[in-house]
């Protein structure tokens, strides 16, 4: 009677595992969320010796994805087409700033209107909180960037913050830099500019990881 019973027993517990266990194919959901365009910002900021200028890039389109409410992935189109000046005031430096930055000194928008970054790898650093790896193309020129990132996300919105440092002698932006042309003085151009990146996306639904 006892072998019966713990026979039984034993039957019990290995039908109760083999129906608990987690199917080792299974694989986990992912949150896509799409970039609210009219609400996300790019903040670009440029030095030289005798000042600074700032403006914003439009985000055109955009999608972040978290698995299990961490960030995996995203990519983003930077529409340069229509970048803005927004430190000068006056109409006419203003619109002359922007006609420089559109050429072919700076960007290049008739050939190359549009930048392009994918989010390659995200090591989480504390909650909410990642230094990630991207692919940016500017000038269909294309260069990895690792930026530190803050996300926060439910299950119907995602906002997140990043400043990206940007050399941009790597996309052939040679301008005024001090690398490659001797004797400009107060007129040097830093090789490096920031991109201050602040997301608003909201849910598109769950996808099955592809991987």
């Amino acid at each position: 009677m006892k072998q019966t019973f713990s026979l039984l027993l034993g039957l019990t517990a290995l039908s109760f595992v083999s129906f608990t266990k987690p199917d080792a194919g299974t694989k986990a959901k992912e949150t896509n969320y799409k970039v609210d365009t009219q609400q996300s910002t790019v903040v670009w900021n440029a030095k030289k010796v005798t000042g600074e200028h700032t403006g914003q890039v439009p985000i055109s389109s955009g999608t972040v994805v978290l698995d299990g409410g961490r960030l995996k992935g995203g990519s983003f189109e930077l529409s340069l087409k229509d970048l803005t000046v927004t430190d000068l005031k006056s109409p006419d430096q203003n619109a002359r700033l922007v006609g420089h930055l559109k050429n072919d000194d700076f960007f290049a928008v008739d050939k190359h209107p549009t930048s392009r970054l994918v989010i390659t790898s995200v090591t989480p650093t504390s909650a909410g909180n990642y230094d990630v790896t991207g692919k940016l193309t500017i000038k269909d020129i294309t260069n990895e960037v690792k930026f530190p990132a803050q996300v926060k996300a439910d299950k119907s919105k995602l906002t997140a913050t990043a400043k990206i440092t940007v050399d941009r002698t790597k996309y052939d932006i040679k301008f005024r830099s001090k690398n490659f042309f001797e004797n400009l003085g107060d007129k040097v151009i830093d090789n490096d500019f920031t991109l201050d990146v602040a997301l608003v996306a909201t849910a598109a639904g769950d996808l099955k990881a592809s991987r």
